[in-house]
């Protein structure tokens, strides 16, 4: 199985595909299945590399607190065990979160960037405290009722209209041999709720850029990820009709044709590093 060893964090990931690199990064509590709908179109096209953030999936479980400027290192580390130079990048909500922080580190090796459902910032307090009950939710649930709860927060009200879809899902949540525990939902969680770049994103204004979001989105509102887009001069925005937070999984076809159609008509611009 393929690791990378990230200052002692171990790393699991995958790679699909031949071309320019394109490495993804999935949100909260969410491992590398997550991108499962996207892999065919993306490999298709692209060597798109999937891996599990520290604490989910079959990555190292980090008994303290941490930040997502780590996880940031983990991505780069990643990307450097992996000899890529220059990468597109694609972030989920958390993961949208994480790849604003790898940009803004090493501007010089993104060759695209997509935000997907995620935000620049918000109101610490009110973060802290979503945090601490969402967090004292998982913990106290029994896991499949949580795993419902977090597939329920993500999807539209379409979504449960095809209820052998909707059952086909939630079995394939429970059924991952590598769940992820409630303390480690926790610290994710943490993680994220510190994650406030308002007024840094300027940074990166030389990159293409391109804020997707979901019109029907709940759990992140269209406000907030137009708020990010605002922050980034240049950036593109695309709203998904109907579209929930979990866009990947309710609108795999549309998600997937954001991305790589971005990707492709940027393909000339994209920031190369110097010789």
């Amino acid at each position: 199985m393929p690791f990378a060893d990230i200052d002692g964090t171990s790393i699991y990931y995958e790679e699909h595909g031949q071309g320019d690199p394109l490495l993804c990064v999935m949100g909260l509590g969410a491992d590398h299945l997550a991108w499962a709908l996207q892999l065919e179109a993306f490999s298709a096209a692209h060597r798109a590399i999937v891996y599990d953030n520290r604490d989910v999936g079959r990555s190292s479980r980090i008994d303290a607190p941490y930040e997502l400027t780590d996880m940031a290192v983990d991505t780069l580390g990643l990307a450097d065990h992996l000899e890529l130079d220059s990468f597109h990048l694609v972030g989920v909500s958390m993961g949208g979160a994480i790849a604003q922080h790898v940009a803004l580190a090493a501007p010089e090796r993104i060759r695209s960037l997509t935000l997907a459902v995620t935000w620049a910032g918000g109101q610490q307090g009110y973060a802290r405290e979503k945090a601490r009950l969402w967090s004292s939710e998982a913990a106290l649930r029994p896991p499949e009722d949580w795993l419902d709860s977090l597939l329920f927060a993500s999807v539209s009200e379409d979504f449960y209209e095809n209820a052998e879809m909707a059952n086909f899902v939630k079995q394939v949540m429970r059924e991952n041999p590598h769940r992820q525990e409630p303390e480690a939902f926790g610290r994710q969680l943490h993680a994220s709720a510190a994650h406030d770049l308002r007024g840094a994103l300027d940074g990166l204004s030389a990159l293409p850029v391109h804020v997707i979001a979901g019109e029907h989105d709940v759990l992140m509102p269209r406000w907030k990820q137009e708020e990010l887009a605002a922050e980034i001069p240049g950036a593109r925005l695309t709203v998904i009709p109907r579209g929930s937070h979990a866009l990947n999984l309710e609108r795999p076809q549309e998600f997937g044709e954001a991305v790589l159609g971005f990707i492709a008509a940027n393909a000339d611009t994209a920031i190369t590093p110097s010789a």
